[in-house]
């Protein structure tokens, strides 16, 4: 009977913590995420995977950036992009700007700018 008692207490204290976390999340304001959107017109496909992709998607992760889609856009109105769209979200503007004014991603840069060229801007998220 004392270890029932003991459970009931445990599970109505867990009960009571997660609704007071929950009720807490609810109330409070939640900022948006900023998606980064990229179009890179790409003249060396193999060039770009080899020495530039792969290490700029390392150092968007490691800035706080997720990779979130990738590949050729489906064009509904309008001219389609000219090449490859990737899309990042980010928790924050800064993020991005920490990130692309980084000694390390200028570097890099370089090295893309011999496979590619760049349309990249960051677009806010909408509170849901």
């Amino acid at each position: 009977m004392k270890h029932l008692l003991v459970t009931t207490t445990a599970l109505m204290l867990a009960s009571f913590a997660l609704g007071a976390f929950t009720v807490q999340r609810v109330g409070a304001q939640v900022k948006p995420p900023v998606y980064f959107v990229v179009e890179n017109e790409i003249s060396d496909v193999q060039g770009y995977l080899k020495e530039y992709a792969g290490r700029a998607r390392d150092m968007i992760k490691a800035n706080g950036g997720r990779y979130i889609a990738a590949g050729d856009a489906t064009t509904f109105v309008g001219e389609p992009p000219k090449s490859r769209v990737a899309i990042f979200v980010f928790d924050d503007l800064q993020q991005i700007q920490t990130w692309l004014n980084s000694p390390e991603y200028k570097e890099l840069k370089k090295v893309g700018d011999k496979y590619a060229k760049y349309r990249n801007y960051a677009v806010p998220g909408v509170p849901q």
